[in-house]
């Protein structure tokens, strides 16, 4: 794929219509509270200019929060951070050493509610030049890439569920070799996939 058509597939995907979306899209019969008190966070979905693959990292096995899992680079929005945007990209410089200078924003998805209390902006964005990933040791185990066409192709993601909460909760995944993406990662990438068919 080349560098005007992987962001022309992101423009186009950015200008189409879609709301928000959960974590509990699935489960229709879990009723969110009202008045509840979500935190902001950010994260960004980086696509290499080069190849159109999409960054994604490992979380260390030794994080009490979600411990092993495939994420994209991000978290909580701090109060210094301009934006979720300014979120997005300070977080993926701490956490795999990609500096913002590199990185073309293309803009923001809907937001993604987390099971764990926080609304997610997802920032689409397209790394240009040389990266070699630097994983913050504390945080990240591994960073690894996937092929475009591999996340945005909604036919890919399955619907699997497990016990929680003491009941059945449903997710999507989307698995990649031996990476098992699955929960907020998976479900904002699924989004993400609607848009381009």
């Amino acid at each position: 794929m080349t560098t005007p058509d992987l962001i022309k597939h992101l423009t186009d995907a950015l200008a189409k219509q879609g709301g928000a979306s959960t974590d509990y899209d699935l489960n229709k019969d879990i009723v969110l509270p009202a008045g509840r008190k979500l935190t902001p966070a950010a994260v960004l979905i980086a696509f290499r200019a080069d190849t159109g693959n999409l960054i994604l990292t490992k979380r260390s096995p030794r994080l009490k929060h979600h411990p092993g899992q495939i994420a994209f680079a991000g978290g909580k929005q701090d109060p210094q951070d301009a934006d979720a945007t300014a979120a997005a990209l300070r977080e993926a410089h701490e956490e795999i050493g990609l500096h913002p200078a590199q990185v073309q924003v293309m803009g923001a998805l809907p937001s993604h509610e987390t099971v764990t209390g926080y609304a997610i902006t997802p920032v689409l964005a397209v790394v240009h030049g040389s990266f070699t990933p630097v994983p913050e040791v504390g945080e990240v185990s591994e960073v690894f890439e996937v092929p475009f066409a591999h996340v945005t192709n909604p036919a890919l993601f399955r619907v699997e569920g497990r016990q929680w909460q003491g009941r059945r909760r449903q997710y999507y995944i989307v698995p990649y070799g031996s990476y098992y993406i699955w929960g907020a990662t998976a479900r904002i990438l699924r989004a993400l996939a609607d848009r381009m068919t």
